[in-house]
C-alpha cells in the first residue's frame, strides 16, 4: 500500500531564518533585582514569533526528505503556528487538532498559513481527555509510520533536537557560571536546554520553572519524586497548560544531573512580570515567556542563586499572540479623536 503521506523530495533543509535570537542583557529590572548579569534570550523574534520555530525547522525538513505530503499535529498555539508556517513554505498539508480556549490569535496565525484546525473541548486541561487524544493521534501516525509532531521528546525526539540549539548559542555568548530558567508544561524545552547543555558539556545550571496550577515537574524535582500528571490544569497562562506528565522524568533527571531545580510560581507573579518587561525593559512578550523571569524573583526569595552568576531568562514567544491577556490585564487607556486644540492642551500637559 502506498504511504499516503509521500509525494516529491526537496532535498535542502527548510529554513525561514529561525535561531541566533538576541541575548540582551537587562537594563533596568536585573540591576533593581541585584543581578548585573540579568539576561534575556529574546525567542519571540523567530519567524512566527516564538521558540516553536527551530522545532518546526527540524521537523518539517525532516518531512520534506521523507517525501510526507501531510502533517498531523497537537497544538496549544506556537508549535501549530510553526508547524503551519513551515509546511506553507514545503507546501504539506497541515492539520492540527488545538487545545480548548488555545487564545484566537494563536489559531488565526495557523490559519492564515493554511492550516485546518479542530478544537477539542477539555484538551488540555483534563488529563483524561488529553490522554485520549495523545493516544488517538499517536496510533494514527503510528499506523503512518510518522512521528507526532508534538514538542516534547516522548513523540517527537527529531523535532525536539532542533531546540537544543537554543543552549548552544547561550553557551558560545557566555563565559563563567550561567544559570538558565526555563519556563515548563510537559518539560520537552527544559528537557531541550539541559540536553543541549550536557551535549556541549557546558557549565550551566537548568531550572524548571512551572505555573502552580500545572506543577507535574517542578515540585518533584525538588523533592526527588517523580513527575506527576495533575487532574486539571488550572493555570491561566497558556501553551504551559499541559496536565498530563510528557517529558517530565526526563527533565527531573537532566535537571538534576546539571545541579539546576524547580520552581512553581503564582499566575499573578507571571501576569505582573509580563507586564513588567514591557514597561521596564521595552520586550512584549506572551505571559509564557515571563514565566522565566518568575521564577528567577522566586529563587531569590529563596536564597538559591548566586547574583554573580550569568542568569538567563526565555523569552519564549512574542505578546501579539495574547491580546487578550493584555486587553484584560495592562489596563491601558482609550485612544479616542480630540479636536486639534484638545489635542495641543493635552500635549502640553504631558510635556508638563
Amino acid at each position: 500500500m502506498n504511504d499516503p503521506l509521500n509525494s516529491t523530495s526537496q532535498p535542502d533543509r527548510l529554513s525561514l531564518g529561525e535561531g541566533n535570537t538576541p541575548l540582551v542583557r537587562s537594563r533596568n529590572i536585573g540591576p533593581a533585582m541585584g543581578l548585573p548579569n540579568l539576561y534575556f534570550k529574546l525567542e519571540n523574534l523567530n519567524p512566527t514569533g516564538s521558540y516553536k520555530d527551530r522545532f518546526a525547522a527540524a521537523l518539517v525538513s525532516e518531512m520534506v526528505g521523507n517525501r510526507q505530503t501531510r502533517c498531523i499535529a497537537t497544538s496549544s498555539g506556537n508549535t501549530g503556528a510553526a508547524l503551519a508556517a513551515y509546511c506553507a513554505a514545503a507546501q504539506i498539508k497541515c492539520i492540527i487538532a488545538v487545545v480548548d480556549g488555545a487564545p484566537m490569535p494563536k489559531l488565526k496565525q495557523m490559519q492564515l498559513y493554511g492550516a485546518e484546525l479542530l478544537m477539542i473541548d477539555g484538551f488540555g486541561t483534563s488529563a483524561e481527555v488529553t490522554s485520549r487524544v495523545m493516544d488517538h493521534l499517536e496510533n494514527l501516525t503510528g499506523k503512518l509510520n510518522r512521528p507526532l509532531p508534538i514538542s516534547a521528546y516522548r513523540f517527537c525526539a527529531s523535532g525536539m533536537a532542533g531546540v537544543e540549539s537554543i543552549a548552544h548559542e547561550i553557551l558560545d555568548a557566555l563565559d563563567g557560571t550561567t544559570e538558565i530558567f526555563v519556563p515548563a508544561g510537559g518539560g520537552g524545552l527544559t528537557l531541550a536546554v539541559a540536553r543541549g547543555v550536557i551535549g556541549r558539556k557546558g557549565q550551566a545550571k537548568v531550572h524548571c520553572i512551572q505555573p502552580e496550577g500545572n506543577d507535574t515537574i517542578a515540585t518533584s524535582l525538588r523533592t526527588g519524586i517523580p513527575a506527576k500528571s495533575v487532574g486539571h490544569s488550572t493555570t491561566r497562562i497558556s501553551g504551559l497548560q499541559v496536565a498530563s506528565v510528557l517529558d517530565g522524568n526526563e527533565t527531573i533527571a537532566a535537571c538534576k544531573a546539571l545541579g539546576g531545580t524547580g520552581q512553581t510560581i503564582s499566575d499573578a507573579a507571571v501576569l505582573r512580570w509580563h507586564k513588567e518587561l514591557a514597561f521596564r525593559e521595552g520586550i512584549f512578550c506572551e505571559p509564557a515567556g515571563a514565566v522565566a523571569l518568575a521564577g528567577v524573583e522566586k529563587a531569590i526569595s529563596n536564597g538559591e542563586l548566586d547574583p554573580n552568576a550569568n542568569i538567563v531568562c526565555l523569552v519564549t514567544g512574542s505578546g501579539f499572540k495574547d491580546m487578550a491577556t493584555v486587553d484584560s490585564g495592562f489596563s491601558l487607556p482609550p485612544v479616542t479623536p480630540a479636536d486639534i486644540d484638545n489635542a495641543f492642551k493635552k500635549l502640553a500637559q504631558l510635556l508638563s
